[in-house]
């Protein structure tokens, strides 16, 4: 097998799982704020095993600057977290996931808007064209927006959610010569004591089977699933990367059909292409030959990281 087929199963694997992390969440029973709380602690304890196992945690490479953009990006996305789960809760897990999928276009807006990066008419464009999608695939009149009600609600947490994570891809961004898994760790472990004024831990006593749930997400949607991500980048182009990325959502809408029998309806479907569409054009390469993925610290630990919210937009 190939480095770059390997690379593919890899992250074939890593998103095929993401699409299950809705099921996790949702059988576990849990609130949101316990879910995310339970998935930092084991998935802190997952990836900080496999780091000390590979002995990366001397010359770790971190700055107090780095290090202080890692706890920053941290705090964005374990509130993601929260939101997308809430997300589920007020709509549904297909509608949520595809909603949140719009995170690429924050990561275009939001660098043109706080580090003055290069917006072309062309990108502004495809942003339109996502959020016609985005629109139809929400499903929301505005009948819904002058009455209100949990959906609205659901699918506002679903897009503050791709916001939160956008504003952590663009602060990891800048996280140079360091590990990926370590960036990880430490946003993880930021969400221990970030989240634990917020945990109830009375409402976890007749939790039971929940538990099962709770451990996968940290052991299995965290442990597991980065680590076949950051895997993955270093044999992947740009472009595979990319296109991966929505295997997610796919397997999102099926678990969600499967188990709940749950589905979005025609009008929703005609969005899903409009925002797969527009979030390629944005992703991809401009050039018509994707040049290999640069070369990442699990390979040369003085080499840059690929951000710990990457491109693929894992949740």
């Amino acid at each position: 097998m190939t480095p770059e087929n390997k690379g593919t199963a890899q992250l074939t694997t890593a998103m095929v799982l993401s699409g299950t992390l809705g099921v996790f969440v949702v059988q576990s029973g849990a609130s949101p704020f316990n879910v995310v709380f339970f998935r930092v602690l084991f998935g802190a304890l997952a990836l900080g095993s496999y780091v000390v196992a590979r002995g990366w945690l001397r010359g770790h490479g971190f700055t107090p600057r780095t290090l202080g953009l890692a706890v920053l990006g941290g705090v964005f996305i374990v509130f993601n977290w929260v939101l997308l789960f809430q997300s589920y809760e007020n709509t549904s897990i297909s509608v949520a996931t595809v909603v949140y999928h719009t995170q690429p276009f924050y990561v275009v807006l939001l660098g043109a808007l706080l580090f003055r990066e290069r917006l072309t008419a062309a990108r502004v464009g495809w942003v339109g064209v996502a959020f016609a999608g985005l629109v139809l695939v929400s499903g929301v009149t505005p009948g819904d927006l002058a009455h209100g009600g949990s959906y609205v609600v659901g699918i506002g947490q679903a897009l503050l959610a791709a916001l939160l994570y956008g504003l952590s891809t663009l602060v990891t961004k800048r996280i140079t010569g360091v590990r990926p898994h370590l960036i990880a760790l430490v946003q993880v472990v930021v969400g221990i004591p970030l989240l634990l004024p917020f945990a109830d831990f009375g409402a976890m006593s007749g939790t039971g089977a929940g538990w099962g749930w709770l451990v996968g997400l940290g052991l299995i949607h965290t442990g597991l699933m980065y680590v076949l991500m950051y895997a993955a980048y270093a044999e992947l182009p740009t472009a595979k990367i990319a296109v991966l990325a929505f295997v997610y959502p796919a397997v999102a809408m099926v678990m969600d059909w499967a188990v709940y029998g749950h589905h979005i309806g025609l009008v929703q479907a005609l969005g899903v292409p409009l925002i797969v569409t527009a979030s390629l054009r944005v992703t991809l390469p401009r050039t018509r030959a994707a040049a290999p993925a640069p070369e990442t610290a699990g390979r040369a630990p003085e080499a840059a990281s690929r951000p710990a919210t990457p491109t693929a937009c894992e949740a």
